[in-house]
């Protein structure tokens, strides 16, 4: 890639957005309200706003990789601090996609140096669903679930935050898993029953 042409792009889309809008980035400036905090993955082939086909100023986005919100992680827990008990979003978001190459890391053996200790919470996943992963004849669709329980734990985590917790409390607030197929641009709702879910935790993770 040019790194010039970036600049020139940049030129262009001022020019663009200025041509809908006189007072686009006037507006930009005042602040930001937006209703959503979308968790996903750096995945350079994955963006948050053009999946969702949102504008700026519209969600609040953090991406690592893997999708992941450890709890040992300052970066997510900050993440998830301001945009639900500063910016007020009513709906948190994480989402995964297939053929996502940290959890395909995490599947194999090998010793990848610093990221060590990323992966293990990904291995941490397939042991907690080890039993239903290991049912899974096929490769492909053991890796494609195991995207999906990883979105599924990851919002387990979300909902473990005091933040969240106390959100819960105060307003309607509320938690999806998402999946995003790269093969079809499809964004699938993994519809998961959290109340189920909770469930099984509550009387460990729940803060009075």
């Amino acid at each position: 890639m040019n790194i010039e042409q970036i600049f020139v792009n940049n030129k262009n889309w001022i020019t663009n957005r200025l041509k809908v809008d006189e007072h686009y980035f006037e507006n930009l400036s005042k602040g930001q309200n937006p209703d959503i905090l979308y968790i996903g993955c750096s995945d350079s082939r994955v963006t948050a706003e053009d999946l969702m086909g949102v504008q700026p100023g519209d969600v609040f986005v953090h991406r690592n990789i893997a999708n992941m919100v450890p709890n040992t992680d300052l970066s997510a827990m900050s993440v998830i601090n301001y945009a639900v008990s500063h910016l007020k979003v009513n709906h948190v978001v994480v989402c995964g996609h297939y053929y996502c190459g940290g959890v395909k890391a995490a599947m194999q053996s090998a010793d990848l140096g610093i990221l060590n200790p990323w992966l293990r919470n990904i291995r941490d996943v397939y042991r907690i669903h080890r039993q239903e992963l290991d049912a899974i004849a096929d490769d492909e669709a053991r890796y494609k679930r195991l995207v999906e329980l990883n979105v599924q734990e990851q919002c387990v985590n979300v909902l473990k935050t005091a933040d969240v917790q106390r959100a819960y409390r105060e307003r309607k607030i509320t938690v999806h898993g998402w999946v995003f197929d790269i093969h079809s641009g499809k964004l699938i709702d993994l519809k998961i029953n959290f109340g189920e879910v909770l469930d099984q935790i509550r009387e460990i993770y729940h803060l009075d």
